[in-house]
């Protein structure tokens, strides 16, 4: 049983720093995850790799199957879930090529299916919706490796997967740091699953507030650059997870009759 997955975004998945053991496929009762399981380890410690978007990227960000993605991991034991991603800044001091560990969230998506709970009305409670333990073990990590990082920041999650315009950039720097197509619903869904989450974003690009115009060349050109720094993080924090844990991340779905 594999405790820690990691959920990864464009370009994370890096084959020479991962020693792989076996893969699965797992059905789920929302059909297959994005693609196949990467059983292996970083750095000595045993992780479950998903692509989030496959291996070919052919889920854009309004269509992954995230209810699978979590059902899967959960059913080979994962109960943490580590979630590098790529993220616009919506402030002038969250820069390109910064890190940021997310610790809030406005969902601003329209048409995705948001919880297991279809047949029961069932209502959970996230006002912190972030592990703080796993927040603090990735801040040790960044403040480590001495990269310009900030603990906290309030992601905006928007449909996708087209990107924001001026008008709808600027409106959303009033209530978040950062914007992104794929945190909602992945992180309510592991916390319905009682699972530990952390969200590890690279800034890549100032948003359509600031930049004439932001493409996806711009944000794979800024990610690829930044691999190393997202790749070290991991490294270094994997092995300061705690196997026992004591954040009671998993108390929302007990609590809740989950």
């Amino acid at each position: 049983m594999v405790k820690i997955g990691i959920i990864g975004g464009s370009g994370v998945y890096n084959p020479d720093r991962f020693e792989q053991i076996r893969t699965e496929f797992p059905d789920t009762p929302y059909g297959k995850p994005s693609d196949e399981i990467l059983i292996g380890k970083i750095n000595g410690t045993e992780v479950a790799f998903l692509p989030r978007h496959g291996k070919n990227h052919q889920h854009p960000p309004h269509s992954v199957p995230y209810r699978a993605n979590i059902w899967a991991l959960k059913s080979l034991g994962v109960d943490s879930i580590i979630s590098p991603c790529a993220v616009g800044s919506l402030k002038e001091d969250y820069h390109p090529g910064d890190t940021v560990i997310v610790d809030q969230f406005v969902d601003f998506t329209k048409t995705r299916k948001y919880t297991f709970f279809d047949d029961k009305t069932v209502h959970i409670s996230m006002p912190e919706p972030f592990c703080p333990d796993l927040t603090d073990v990735f801040a040790k990590a960044a403040g480590e490796m001495g990269i310009r990082f900030h603990k906290g920041g309030t992601y905006i999650c928007i449909e996708g997967p087209r990107f924001s315009t001026r008008a709808e950039s600027a409106m959303f720097r009033n209530f978040g740091d950062i914007i992104g197509m794929t945190l909602v619903p992945e992180c309510q869904l592991a916390r319905e699953m009682g699972m530990c989450y952390c969200s590890i974003a690279t800034v890549t690009d100032y948003d359509a507030w600031k930049e004439e115009a932001v493409d996806i060349k711009m944000v794979l050109d800024t990610m690829s650059q930044c691999l190393k720094n997202v790749t070290r993080i991991l490294e270094i924090g994997l092995p300061m997870v705690k196997k026992d844990r004591s954040c009671g991340c998993w108390l929302a779905a007990e609590e809740s009759g989950a």
